[in-house]
């Protein structure tokens, strides 16, 4: 008796979930799909071919009754390996994306699963167009605040990286510089406006610095002027001048202190 293999394919969409899947993960699946049919194709191309098919060996499965299942080889029953003529299924093109600098189309790259940015692994620029920068740059040189970073729709998405100075840090969030400079245009309706708060922030920024710095001056003179006050603590001896009779009649006679200018009134005896 002789066996058949039929492979089955589904060809059915993704099941769907409580929140639908967007395009660009539906074209990821449809990659993944059509690289499992190319390696498939690759196996079935390195097994020994006939005339218009490929060749395949048919595997028989019995129970161990341990609750698995054992595949027996039918060439050892005396059973002969069935040809299987069934052609591969061709991969289709329809759903690669097509990079935005050669204009080829490609499965997969690093940029778009990172950041969702149509360009191939060979037009990928680190150090100029497509460089990474970090969150803190990203809010210093374009002006932009968190909710512009993580609320504006669609978010930006980052990558995670390690912080180099210090690894006990939390991680650094990394994005890509094109999609920041693409934000802060949303943000700022363009480059000159860019340009202009900058400025505005500097000169508000420097007459702030002036200010501080006029109150640190003010302070330290103060400072100075008490340090060098000092509070006369000895105990003062008058020295009288000579005296003078003030009042004949009640025989009253005055001294003053040459040194302070207090006046003792008294009364000779």
């Amino acid at each position: 008796m002789e066996t058949s293999l039929v492979e089955k394919e589904s060809h059915d969409p993704p099941t769907t979930t409580s929140e639908p899947l967007s395009a660009f993960m539906l074209a990821k699946i449809e990659r993944n799909r059509q690289r499992a049919l190319m390696l498939r194709q690759a196996r079935l191309a390195s097994r020994p071919s006939g005339e218009g098919g490929t060749c395949a060996k048919v595997a028989k499965t019995v129970d161990s009754g341990a609750g698995f299942f054992i595949e027996e080889d039918d060439e050892e029953d005396g059973h002969i390996a069935k040809k299987v003529t069934q052609q591969p299924a061709p991969v289709m093109e329809s759903d690669y994306l097509m990079c935005e600098e050669c204009s080829k189309p490609f499965m997969d790259s690093y940029l778009s699963n990172s950041f969702d940015l149509a360009v191939c692994d060979k037009c990928r620029d680190n150090d100029v167009k497509h460089k990474l920068i970090s969150r803190t740059e990203a809010k210093q040189n374009y002006l932009l605040k968190d909710c512009d970073l993580d609320m504006r729709e669609p978010p930006l998405r980052f990558i995670l990286r390690k912080n180099p100075h210090n690894t006990t840090w939390g991680d650094m969030k990394l994005y890509l510089k094109l999609q920041v400079e693409g934000r802060s245009t949303e943000v700022w309706g363009s480059e000159e406006a860019l340009e202009e708060a900058k400025e505005t922030r500097e000169e508000n920024r420097e007459v702030q610095k002036q200010k501080r710095f006029n109150k640190k001056v003010k302070e330290l003179r103060k400072a100075v002027r008490s340090s060098m006050f000092r509070k006369d603590t000895s105990v003062h001896q008058h020295e009288y001048g000579p005296e003078e009779l003030v009042d004949e009649e009640e025989d009253l006679y005055r001294k003053t202190c040459t040194t302070c200018g207090h006046q003792l009134t008294f009364e000779k005896m």
